[in-house]
């Protein structure tokens, strides 16, 4: 009897605390090499929901990036924490994609590995803010979303998976921050839900886990980078190194380029996206003065009377 499949979308991003003068190209492009690479947070925190399901419901969670080689980094932490499946999307045809061409790319993706029957991701990447990519995937899915998930409530297994052998088909229900409170709406599955900071705190990485796959992460073996970015090999060997000093493999990072997955070259990367950066920066806000108020309804009434009188609430 199949799993409840979860697929999780996540995202390297370049780390927009520290961005410097040389954090664009002439193209529009960012300049990724300028800038020190992170797991995009609010997919930390998708990943984490997932986990959680898995932990409820006997879920298989795969993740999936798009990136450049050194993307891998955020797969490996994504088996860390509790993953069963990592696919990797690199291609230099993938390059200087926009949420368009990279929403398109991710959905060929999802539908090479058959489908899922929840689709998670973060709220937005912290190099973009555009909130974009999860809704456009939805769409080029067919599948119905609910953004800005702050808590999963209910979820309801397909029928036929081990979880809900017979029965009525699956639902879910989520809780949504929207302006001025929440919403909490049920949509059937499959379903795609983009989830913020306030779902949860992520886990950290599982010691044990490390030990299992710190094979990927060792410098030591070149032949493991080598043989996944060979193009005539479309998966690679995740290992350790056992008490006899040879690779045990435990899992695969699999790899995905623009024909693997089938797609429309034109629709690609920079060749297929509308929109051009003109330019980034950092914006900091800096505090020039700060007043504290007395945590009581007087304090709070006085402080009111003051901005009304200021005439900066009318």
């Amino acid at each position: 009897m199949p799993q409840l499949r979860i697929v999780v979308l996540v995202k390297q991003v370049p780390d927009t605390a520290n961005v410097t003068g040389e954090a664009m190209k002439e193209d529009g492009t960012i300049n990724r090499a300028a800038l020190p690479a992170v797991f995009n947070p609010e997919d930390l925190n998708a990943l984490e929901e997932a986990l959680k399901l898995k932990e409820r419901h006997g879920a298989r969670v795969a993740v999936i990036t798009m990136g450049p080689p050194a993307a891998v980094q955020v797969l490996r932490e994504s088996l860390y924490r509790g993953a069963d499946e990592v696919v990797l999307l690199t291609d230099k045809a993938f390059a200087g994609a926009d949420t368009l061409a990279t929403s398109y790319t991710l959905s060929l993706a999802v539908r090479k590995l058959g489908g899922a029957d929840l689709v998670l991701c973060g709220r937005q990447a912290i190099d973009g803010d555009t909130a974009q990519v999860g809704p456009q995937t939805a769409e080029k899915l067919g599948y119905p979303q609910i953004t800005c998930v702050s808590r999963i409530d209910a979820l309801v297994a397909p029928e036929g998976s081990e979880a809900r052998p017979d029965g009525e088909a699956g639902s879910v229900t989520a809780t949504r921050s929207i302006e001025g409170g929440f919403e909490t709406l049920t949509s059937p599955l499959p379903c795609l839900l983009t989830v913020t900071a306030e779902a949860n705190d992520p886990r950290p990485p599982s010691v044990k886990l490390v030990m299992t796959y710190k094979g990927i992460a060792a410098e030591a073996m070149p032949e493991y980078d080598d043989s996944y970015l060979d193009p005539e090999h479309d998966e690679a060997e995740v290992c350790m190194i056992g008490r006899d000093g040879r690779p045990v493999c435990r899992a695969r990072v699999v790899q995905w380029d623009h024909e693997a997955l089938g797609a429309d070259r034109e629709a690609l990367g920079l060749r297929g996206s509308p929109t051009r950066v003109k330019q980034i920066e950092s914006v900091v806000l800096a505090q020039s003065e700060a007043r504290m108020v007395a945590p009581t309804e007087a304090g709070v009434g006085a402080l009111v009377h003051e901005l009304i009188e200021e005439h900066i609430l009318g």
